[in-house]
């Protein structure tokens, strides 16, 4: 039976639609028997629609600012610092990387202007790179899809692309599957994907197909719950079913463990917290 003890992607209420605290989150991940625990918020435009495409308010964003308050082990779970970035355009920009930041939460100006995203992002330790407003792909061709993903997995802090097989935008799987395994990035393989449409559904042969190919290219998945409420973190039965299903290897489940999730991020460039 395949074993996967974290949950790398989970929202709180600051996601605005989801509604659990991160203590509740974290009880639950204990409950669950999670050794770790990522919280990766919408940070999206869906949150603040005084946010355009030119300026922010920082005040919106303090939830990501002040993240360093938390402690890196809360009720024996390891805790990681994330947001679930929105790609935003097709040449893979993501959400805030066009936008300025001028004036810190005090509203005070900055000794320097920078983008939303690179405040933010600062102070994750890795970022989920998700595609949730897909109009903006409508009618571009595969090719085009596929380099947008490219784009959004190369950058430095995206270490996941999230739910691409619900997101509703064709993709060349065979190419993005292979230049993550050879960035040593992460494809997610999503329990709130599969839950919601069950199997024989498009979103299901979907993820299977993505899965199939992870397999077969030696790319790493991470399994998580992509979890609004606490009482869904750590609970992946349709999507490790899925997986036991095609005879999925265990040792390329990056959530298999804390141990393998922070030598994947270590593989990929990314620091890892003193967790």
């Amino acid at each position: 039976m395949l074993q996967n003890r974290c949950d790398v992607h989970t929202h709180t209420l600051y996601s605005r639609h989801a509604y659990s605290t991160l203590r509740e989150n974290v009880l639950a991940a204990r409950e669950a028997g999670l050794e770790l625990l990522g919280v990766t918020d919408h940070f999206s435009d869906m949150l603040f629609p005084r946010t355009d495409l030119e300026h922010a308010d920082l005040r919106d964003y303090q939830h990501f600012i002040n993240m360093g308050v938390w402690p890196r082990t809360w009720e024996g779970v390891r805790l990681l610092h994330g947001a679930e970035a929105d790609v935003r355009t097709l040449d893979g920009r993501l959400f805030g990387q066009d936008v300025e930041v001028t004036t810190d939460i005090t509203g005070r100006p900055l000794r320097e202007a920078c983008s939303l995203y690179d405040r933010v992002a600062a102070g994750c330790d890795y970022v989920i790179a998700s595609v949730h407003y897909k109009e903006f792909a409508a009618g571009a061709p595969v090719a085009q899809t596929t380099e947008m993903y490219l784009r959004a997995l190369s950058q430095p802090k995206v270490l996941v692309l999230g739910h691409t097989g619900r997101a509703g935008v064709p993709f060349d799987v065979r190419e993005v599957v292979g230049e993550a395994a050879r960035q040593g990035k992460l494809i997610e393989i999503n329990e709130h994907s599969l839950e919601t449409r069950g199997p024989g559904g498009r979103t299901w042969a979907s993820c299977r197909a993505i899965a199939e190919t992870c397999a077969e290219l030696g790319c790493q998945v991470v399994v998580n719950t992509d979890a609004h409420v606490c009482c869904a973190v750590g609970r992946t039965p349709h999507a490790l079913g899925m997986l036991e299903e095609i005879g999925f290897p265990q040792e390329l489940i990056a959530t298999r463990s804390a141990e393998a999730f922070l030598a994947a991020m270590s593989a990929a460039g990314l620091r890892t917290p003193g967790v």
